[in-house]
Order: structure tokens, then C-alpha cells, then sequence
């Protein structure tokens, strides 16, 4: 197999067995970026990459061993990395360079991961599909017509073309979901406050939450192993025990049935006629699947499910419209080349430096939060946030996991919906919820709809439930191969 075909076990055994080292691995790996049609990546560094990996290689000489020691990894560009351009998509960042690392890059790097470059991704974070960022679209590598999904779009696609093993993500919406079920590989979200968001570009600060992107359940737990952990820099970061969410995959199973008692919740409002048939059937053929590894399904009902999307858009949208605000060509970032005054700086350069999403996010958001109106939207949004909450909280009484589609059709073409932002909007239908009530949700390939274009399956889990989520997912993909197709070309 080529290096880019081998899971992140068999990286790790190939560099500790010296069949290949970081520097080796890095330079294919860069090759591949340097023939990329995706668009996938926005910065790129050779020179960088080369010395962190040439760095892991004298670790590994040494005798250390670790997880992720010598193995590539790319970063979402929401993280700013020190000495790379930390752009967020937008072309306010177009230009800047960090001068320090987010938490999340700063793990990675400790765990001796080697850094690939940063992903293209929708403008601050905003959008289902990857179309609007600075840098121009993301292409799908199932089929280079089609949308990636988004934000995390760069990441996702990056992954599924074989450019990176593993990346960063950032997950808002579904923005690590959503793209990963669009993209064929595996992607979680953890709870809210699992990964530390300092160093995280804000889009919307309650609901921002960084996420791991993979081929396979087993390899997503090595990489959020080393992301998560307590941050004392980040007001938001939890204090909780770390966890070895890959060495809880290693579990002894019980047979043929290593999913034995697990409770499935099946929320009807998922499977109403919003779905799309393509989208349907393998969602309905995984959940056998996971009956004939013991699991059993349960109806359950999430009444709120409808009530996500308006709540979410205004909550975002509110809370987007003031972390934006710093970016007024003061500071850092664009600023405008003519202006008559201080006031007409402010105006041309927001006006200049931010894409027509961001521009109307942040209109909607200063509306809601606006005299008069902010106890008629905003905060009448986090009285239905609260109701959705109730509503997982009551699943959870009967079930283990909730499961469920990511999307209701696959990856459609790019300029499709650009004329019907709201289009777009309905996407998140399924991935909003546990968005705004913080809960871990992962999404793993299971099958292709129309046109070959991959469909996923979300599952759902209570707090601090990682570990269940990405086991259930690891057991499926035992018996199954879907994470291990490859798109073509």
C-alpha cells in the first residue's frame, strides 16, 4: 500500500520500525498538496513542515514513542498557528500571521504531530459548504462538481483525498459533521468544552467547538486523545480526567454481537419527508447493520427538532455580531487604502474585508441584539435552547446513543444554492440540535446516494460520552468498509 492508503496504526508501527521516516512521510504527503485540484489548502510551508518532521524523527531515534509522533496533520485555518497565516477564510485575514499557537496546535505539536499547512474553510466559520471563503471553493473529491460541506470543508476533503491522515475542524453548526458525512471519512464533535477554544478564530462563542477528522473511528480517538484536555486559558475549557479514547476501543467484544444491549434511539423527526430516498436507504441499511452487532432501536422523539434552525440563527448570528467587531482595520487585519475619517475607515474596511455571509450574519445578529429587539429574538432563541436540551435529556432517559442522518441529501453541486442562503441553512437541520445543547456527535460513512456521493450516519451522545460514540462507530467499521473506499483520481 502507499503511505497515504495506511491508517494511523500502521504509520505509527512504519516510522517505530524505521520503514519509513517523518521527513519521508512529510515529503509525500507535501507532494500530494502540491498536485491538489481541491483547493483544499490555503498556506503551505514545505520548509516548516520538513523541520518539525525532520524534529519527530530525532525523537523517535531517540526511543520515544508516542501516538502521533512523526505523523502529518492539517489544521483547519479557524486556528491560528504560530508563524503560518491564520486567515479564517476571509480576506480581513488574508495576510496575518499569528504570533502564537492556539491550544489545540500546541498539543499537536507536544505530541510531536507534524504540521501540513492550514485548510480552506467558509469565512469565519460560516457556512454549510465551504463555497464563500476569501480563497475560493472547496471541491468534493468524490466528485470535484460538488460541495465538500462546510466550514470544515478544506479538512474534510483534505482527508478523503488522501492529502492529510488526520486534520483539525471546528464545529459550530455540524461543521465537522457535515462535511465529514459529505466527504466519506469519519468526523466528531465532542462535548462542548472538551477542546479548548483559545487560539480559535470566534465565530460564535457557545456553540464553537473543536473537532477531529479521520478515516476511521480508531483514528479520530488518537487524534481528539491528544486535542482535549483542560485549558486554563479558555474561560469555556472543563476540568475533566483525560481519557485515552483509543485505548477504550481495544475493549474485549462478545462475539459476533460486540454491540449487545446497546439502546439505538430513532428520532421520527429525522426520518420525515425532508429526507431525501438516496440519503435514506443506507442510513436505514447501517442501522440494521448495527442490529445484527447486538444493538437493539428504540423510537424516541425530539419534538424541538424544527425549532433548532430558527433558534440557532439567531443565537449565532447575535453572538457572531459582536466577536466580528474587533475586526474594524485598527489593530490587525485589512484596512481599507482611502478614507476620510475614522468612522469612514471603520465602513470601508468592514465593507472590503468581509464576503456577503459574514456581512449578513453579522446585519441579522445586530438586529436581534438591538434596543427592542433582543428580548423579542435573542432572548426568546435561548428559552427554545433550553427546550431542545429538555427534549435530549428525556431521549437519554431510554437510550445510549440517538442516531440518525447528518444530511438531508448528499453533497450538492457549488453555485447550486448560492442564490438561497436559506437552502443552505436547512442542511444543518439534523446537526444543530446538538450543537446548541453541546452534546458529542460524530458522523461515519455508510453508503453513497445519488451520483456516488457519500452519505453518513450521525450518532448522537449524551455528555462526556466520546468514548461510547466513537466504540460504536469502531465496532461498525470492523464489520463493515465504507471508511475504507477511496474517492478516484
Amino acid at each position: 500500500m502507499k503511505l497515504h492508503e495506511l491508517t494511523l496504526a500502521e504509520l505509527r508501527g512504519g516510522l517505530d520500525a524505521g520503514r519509513f521516516g517523518a521527513e519521508e512521510l512529510a515529503r509525500h504527503y507535501l507532494e500530494r498538496i502540491g498536485a491538489d485540484r481541491l483547493n483544499a489548502f490555503i498556506d503551505v510551508q514545505p520548509q516548516r513542515t520538513l523541520e518539525q518532521a525532520r524534529a519527530a524523527d530525532t525523537r523517535i531515534a531517540a526511543g520515544e514513542r508516542a501516538p502521533l509522533l512523526g505523523i502529518p496533520v492539517a489544521h483547519k485555518d479557524i486556528f491560528v498557528t504560530r508563524g503560518w497565516r491564520s486567515t479564517a477564510g476571509s480576506r480581513m485575514l488574508a495576510d496575518y500571521v499569528s504570533p502564537y499557537d492556539a491550544t489545540v496546535v500546541a498539543r499537536l505539536q507536544v505530541a510531536g504531530a507534524v504540521c501540513l499547512g492550514k485548510t480552506n474553510c467558509d469565512e469565519f466559520a460560516m457556512g454549510s459548504s465551504t463555497e464563500n471563503p476569501h480563497f475560493g471553493p472547496v471541491r468534493n473529491p468524490w466528485d470535484e462538481a460538488a460541495i465538500p460541506g462546510g466550514s470544515s470543508g478544506g479538512s474534510a476533503a483534505a482527508v478523503a483525498a488522501g492529502l492529510a491522515p488526520i486534520a483539525t475542524g471546528t464545529d459550530t453548526g455540524g461543521s465537522v459533521r457535515q462535511p465529514a458525512a459529505m466527504c466519506g471519512v469519519t468526523g466528531i464533535k465532542p462535548t462542548y468544552g472538551r477542546v479548548s477554544r483559545y487560539g480559535m478564530i470566534a465565530y460564535a462563542s457557545s456553540l464553537d467547538q473543536g473537532g477531529a477528522f479521520a478515516r476511521s473511528a480508531h483514528d479520530c480517538a488518537r487524534l481528539l486523545t491528544a486535542m482535549a484536555g483542560f485549558d486554563p486559558q479558555d474561560s469555556t475549557s472543563l476540568q475533566r480526567d483525560p481519557e485515552d479514547f483509543a485505548a477504550k476501543l481495544a475493549a474485549p467484544t462478545s462475539g459476533s454481537q460486540p454491540l449487545r444491549g446497546l439502546r439505538v434511539g430513532i428520532p421520527a423527526e429525522f426520518f420525515g419527508p425532508g429526507l431525501a430516498s438516496d440519503v435514506r436507504a443506507p442510513i436505514e441499511a447501517a442501522l440494521a447493520a448495527l442490529e445484527s452487532l447486538g444493538a437493539h432501536r428504540v423510537a424516541v422523539s425530539l419534538p424541538k427538532t424544527e425549532l433548532a434552525i430558527p433558534a440557532y440563527y439567531v443565537i449565532a448570528p447575535a453572538e457572531a455580531s459582536s466577536n466580528l467587531s474587533r475586526f474594524d482595520g485598527v489593530r490587525y487585519g485589512h484596512r481599507a487604502g482611502a478614507y476620510a475619517d475614522l468612522l469612514d475607515m471603520y465602513k470601508r474596511t468592514r465593507a472590503e474585508g468581509f464576503g456577503a455571509e459574514v456581512k449578513r450574519r453579522i446585519l441579522i445578529g445586530t438586529y436581534v441584539l438591538s434596543h427592542g429587539y433582543y428580548d423579542a429574538y435573542y432572548l426568546q432563541a435561548q428559552k427554545l435552547r433550553r427546550l431542545i436540551a429538555e427534549d435530549f435529556r428525556a431521549a437519554f432517559a431510554s437510550v445510549d446513543i440517538i442516531a440518525g442522518p447528518v444530511s438531508p441529501t448528499v453533497a450538492w453541486n457549488i453555485g447550486e444554492r448560492t442564490d438561497d442562503p436559506v437552502q443552505n441553512y436547512l442542511a444543518d437541520i439534523f446537526t444543530l440540535p446538538a450543537s446548541l445543547t453541546g452534546l458529542p456527535g460524530l458522523s461515519m460513512p455508510v453508503g453513497f446516494g445519488a451520483g456516488g456521493r457519500p452519505v453518513g450516519l450521525q450518532l448522537i451522545g449524551n455528555y462526556f460520552d466520546e468514548a461510547r460514540l466513537l466504540m460504536v462507530a469502531h465496532r461498525f467499521q470492523q464489520a463493515s468498509d465504507w471508511h475504507l473506499r477511496r474517492p478516484g483520481g
